[in-house]
């Protein structure tokens, strides 16, 4: 399993919707990038300068909403994932 370093968090984004209102199948590069993910796994936080760690906002299972270009995309055994800094996170969806 994947562990985040720092105030990083690994998600598991959402796939888009392939077909428009109307029905239309949309081509793979028409297809707006993702922006809703869920959390897999959670860092231990950001360390202060004075070693001291402020822990995460978010926690594993959460459903979040992050920056458009956010992250990296990194493969695991098969499935894609993003790594995305805290920072970059929008929103949890609740």
């Amino acid at each position: 399993m994947l562990k985040p370093l720092g105030d990083r968090v690994i998600l598991e984004a959402k796939d888009e919707e392939e077909q428009t209102v109307g029905g239309i199948v949309l081509a793979s590069n028409a297809k707006e990038k993702s922006q809703t993910g869920k959390i897999i796994a959670v860092g231990n936080g950001t360390v202060l300068d004075n070693g001291q760690t402020v822990p995460m906002n978010v926690k594993v299972g959460d459903t979040v909403i992050y920056d458009k270009y956010a992250g990296t995309e990194v493969s695991y055994e098969d499935k894609k994932y993003l790594v995305v800094h805290e920072k970059d996170l929008v929103a949890v969806v609740e």
